[in-house]
């Protein structure tokens, strides 16, 4: 339903037509990045989302020595979560979640649990019991 209304910018010094999709990006989204997706990126506002190197596991330390990387990369917002009161990892390539092993003892401090967690989710991405390598050997190609 066309209204006959015009959009323009809030800024006073502007006469500039805003476009349809800058009206639903919120103005105070800082990096470029965020104005993209129309979101916030969570670990530059909240300290504790920031992973603490100094807790890596060591597969995370061989992992990361392995992968030449400087950081975590796609990583950093992997977080332990829980899944029917069970402590888990959301994996997304299978739009899941992962439940750790019940007898695995895990410690009190999140940045540990979210090392382990990212542990577990790349550990099990690696694994034969992935849905996704069950996939590639039932339709891959070559």
């Amino acid at each position: 339903m066309q209204t006959g209304l015009k959009t323009y910018s809030l800024n006073p010094y502007s006469r500039k037509k805003m476009s349809k999709k800058d009206e639903l990006v919120p103005e105070d989204l800082g990096t470029e990045r965020e104005k993209e997706i129309g979101q916030h990126i969570g670990y530059r506002y909240d300290v504790n989302l920031v992973p603490d190197y100094d807790r890596l596991t060591p597969f995370l330390k061989k992992y990361l020595e392995e992968m030449q990387w400087d950081d975590l990369n796609w990583l950093e917002d992997v977080h332990m979560g829980y899944e029917e009161d069970r402590p888990a990892v959301f994996d997304r390539n299978i739009n899941g979640w992962v439940t750790v092993p019940e007898d695995m003892d895990l410690p009190d401090n999140q940045q540990d649990r979210d090392m382990i967690a990212r542990e577990l989710l790349i550990k099990f991405q690696m694994s034969q019991r992935h849905p996704m390598v069950v996939l590639e050997e039932t339709y891959g190609k070559f």
